[in-house]
């Protein structure tokens, strides 16, 4: 007697369970059971692309139905992104307060730009998208964009649960930075070697690189009082790193406490782009889209980062307990946590002969 089916359904079974749990309430028995198959759908074929999404549904009707479904769903359903926050923030394997990292992501599709505003969660080497906010507009956010999106989290999650910002030089400007030091959120902010710092105690103005001639690659050097940038009062330090044109540069970073953590932590703010890389090229090649409207996008930029979570903390688990990442010759991974976990996720949904024997759907339960 042939059993695949029987662990298939099983398999669909267990999650219908787990997201109940999460979802109960909030959508109806119907949605849920299609959020659960786009979900799995998503990490079997490890692309948006709609037509291959709904060759992978496990379930009885035809693809051209599951299209359909998926394609209603992303032009009528109002899908509740704090929700997904929410579940995205109770799966992270570590405990507040978190550093944050807020960065930009685009890509282009015909015409058409597309511009993320993203808040992650910055964790050994990754980080977890969260938050984000399409931006309707090429280039870089504005401080209104920026506040709202920190709003945002300190709503859902509480401003106790913040140890710090880590964000790069797009993000400075007056009234943000004063935004943080009303709030007293700790960050630690790259800003451009031409910045006018004063001095109050001297009255003095002078360009922040002048600050910081001498500096030779690899050497910090940290100012242990408060100056002035964009009119805010703040901690300044700096540390001379290789470009990545292969030059030395200054990194200057502006902290509003504690800048003697400031360089060591800043490195932390790269931990985005592997995420980035996650959402993208290396994971679930979402600018590949053909979605133009900035809801939809939204949509399906949600899912993706829950589904990157999951991808993340299967990974974890798998690397810990059951068969390590090999480990190249300059120390590395030969492949990221997400990336590990997402193949076992989707070699578990797809393979019913696997020796991978784990409950890859209880990483998905809040309880």
């Amino acid at each position: 007697m042939n059993t695949d089916h029987l662990k298939v359904e099983y398999k669909s079974t267990q999650l219908i369970s787990v997201l109940t749990e999460n979802l109960a309430g909030k959508m109806n028995l119907a949605r849920i059971k299609f959020f659960g198959l786009f979900l799995c759908a998503l990490c079997k074929v490890q692309t948006i692309c709609f037509e291959k999404l709904a060759t992978a549904f496990e379930t009885d009707a035809k693809s051209a139905s599951s299209l359909r479904r998926i394609q209603r769903f992303m032009a009528n359903y109002l899908l509740d992104t704090d929700l997904i926050a929410h579940i995205i923030f109770k799966m992270l394997p570590h405990q507040p307060p978190y550093k944050l990292t807020m960065d930009r992501t685009n890509w282009k599709f015909g015409e058409t730009n597309i511009n993320v505003l993203t808040l992650a969660i910055v964790y050994q080497g990754v980080a977890f998208p969260i938050l984000m906010l399409m931006l309707d507009k090429r280039g870089n956010s504005d401080t209104d964009e920026r506040i709202r999106m920190i709003n945002r989290y300190i709503r859902l999650f509480g401003r106790e649960t913040i140890d710090c910002l880590l964000a790069d030089r797009e993000f400075v400007g007056e009234h943000w930075i004063t935004y943080l030091n009303d709030l007293q959120i700790r960050y630690h902010i790259r800003i451009r070697e031409n910045f006018i710092i004063h001095d109050p105690r001297t009255g003095r103005e002078l360009k922040a690189f002048v600050m910081f001639a001498g500096l030779k690659c690899g050497e910090c050097k940290i100012l242990y009082r408060i100056f002035r940038v964009n009119g805010q009062l703040c901690y300044l330090s700096a540390s001379k790193i290789k470009g990545k044109n292969g030059k030395p540069e200054l990194q200057i970073i502006i902290s509003f406490n504690k800048p003697e953590d400031a360089q060591e932590y800043y490195k932390e703010r790269w931990q985005i782009e592997t995420a980035f890389k996650g959402l993208k090229s290396s994971g679930f090649n979402i600018e590949q889209t053909h979605l133009t409207d900035l809801n939809r996008i939204q949509k399906l930029f949600t899912i993706v980062m829950l589904a990157f979570a999951w991808a993340y903390v299967v990974g974890v688990f798998v690397n810990d307990n059951i068969k390590p990442i090999r480990i190249l010759k300059h120390g590395r991974r030969a492949k990221s946590l997400p990336k590990y976990g997402l193949e076992c996720i989707a070699e578990i949904l797809l393979n019913t002969l696997t020796k991978i024997n784990i409950d890859i759907f209880k990483f998905l339960s809040c309880t």
